[in-house]
């Protein structure tokens, strides 16, 4: 009797953390953002970057990725994944593109049931995931040259506005060890900070 009513406590208590639990995420999702909003990469030595993200079109990930900003999540992180001619990756804590921040979000993109317009063409921003369509988590790319390919596969949330110079620099110095764009711990660029500005100083992606 003892032990039925042993299980009996445990069950509830799981039926009320899962109840918990889809209430904090209807919390969340009433406070998704939606506009515009810009934002600042500064990488050591290399210069900043100033993109302007999409929340009408990509609301959770918006969210999701200035809510890590807020933090400080990304300061100091690194872009660990680098291919000419394709994109630049970064935000991962473990720098080897096995990390990411305690939560992973839906993916907003059309083969995961989301309508979303934005095209992976140079100076555009994307989450990178695995396999699983919801994994997305802290790691974002930027598209080097045009990869359209990955359209309603991945979730666009951006543009760069300024500082595509550093995008290129960043692609042309990269010495991947293999062919999946790899960089060695040492040579990893450094994200010395990612901050919300209030405005883009420029509307040019070529800067």
């Amino acid at each position: 009797m003892k032990k039925t009513i042993k299980y009996l406590l445990v069950i509830l208590t799981l039926f009320i953390c899962v109840g918990c639990s889809n209430n904090n995420k209807t919390k969340k999702e009433e406070k998704l953002m939606s506009g515009k909003v810009n934002v600042v990469i500064d990488v050591k030595d290399y210069g900043k970057i100033e993109l302007e993200l999409d929340a009408d079109t990509a609301p959770i990930t918006v969210t999701n990725f200035v809510k890590l900003v807020d933090k400080g999540f990304y300061d100091g992180l690194t872009f660990h994944r680098i291919m000419k001619g394709f994109m630049i990756q970064g935000g991962d804590p473990n720098g080897d593109g096995t990390g990411g921040s305690e939560e992973t979000i839906k993916g907003e993109f059309s083969s995961n049931g989301v309508e979303n317009n934005i095209s992976h063409k140079r100076g555009v921003i994307s989450m990178a995931r695995s396999q699983e369509n919801d994994s997305a988590s802290s790691q974002f790319f930027i598209v080097h040259e045009d990869s359209t390919f990955l359209d309603g596969q991945y979730a666009a949330f951006g543009h760069v506005t300024s500082g595509m110079k550093v995008v290129d620099k960043i692609a042309n110095n990269a010495k991947p060890t293999d062919d999946n764009g790899t960089i060695e711990k040492e040579d990893q660029p450094i994200i010395t900070s990612i901050k919300v500005i209030e405005e883009s100083t420029s509307e040019s992606g070529e800067e």
